[in-house]
């Protein structure tokens, strides 16, 4: 598996958007409860990694406090309502809402990192060592996946 930072977590973009997608083309309750766990695993994993790895090597590289900070606050927000869809289901009234703002969220994240001037772009300008954070993404995302599996098994 490629082990540049950014294709790592640009791939998680993309899967993350697949299950949007997914989540709402489908008539299955079980389906998008299912959906939308997923989604918000996916995405607490990402912020996750983002937060303890990419971003604290991302501002040794490039000092760009505010970029940093506008990406952690984002993400506590983003975890916020992440936390308020793990505790309903798609029987509450406002379940939807709540999946529908946290797509709206989470694109908005993407666009942040993804952008012409935005972290990645400048991440790649800088001096990061995207392979070695790459490395220590993968094997972070690792762990919090084999963590994750052992308290739903």
């Amino acid at each position: 598996m490629e082990s540049n930072a950014i294709s790592l977590l640009t791939a998680d973009h993309r899967k993350v958007e697949r299950w949007f997608t997914e989540f709402q083309d489908t008539t299955s309750m079980g389906r998008e409860q299912d959906l939308a766990l997923d989604i918000c695993a996916a995405i607490r994993i990402h912020t996750e990694i983002d937060r303890e790895i990419f971003y604290p090597a991302f501002l040794q590289a490039t000092a760009d406090q505010y970029k940093h900070h506008a990406a952690i606050v984002e993400e506590e927000a983003i975890n916020d309502l992440i936390a308020e869809i793990e505790r309903s289901s798609p029987t509450q009234e406002m379940f939807f809402g709540k999946v529908h703002v946290l797509c709206e969220m989470f694109n908005h994240h993407v666009a942040e990192e993804e952008k012409a001037r935005g972290i990645f772009a400048a991440a790649q300008r800088s001096t990061m060592d995207l392979h070695a954070v790459g490395t220590a993404l993968l094997r972070r995302r690792s762990q919090l996946n084999e963590s994750r599996d052992d308290t739903s098994a």
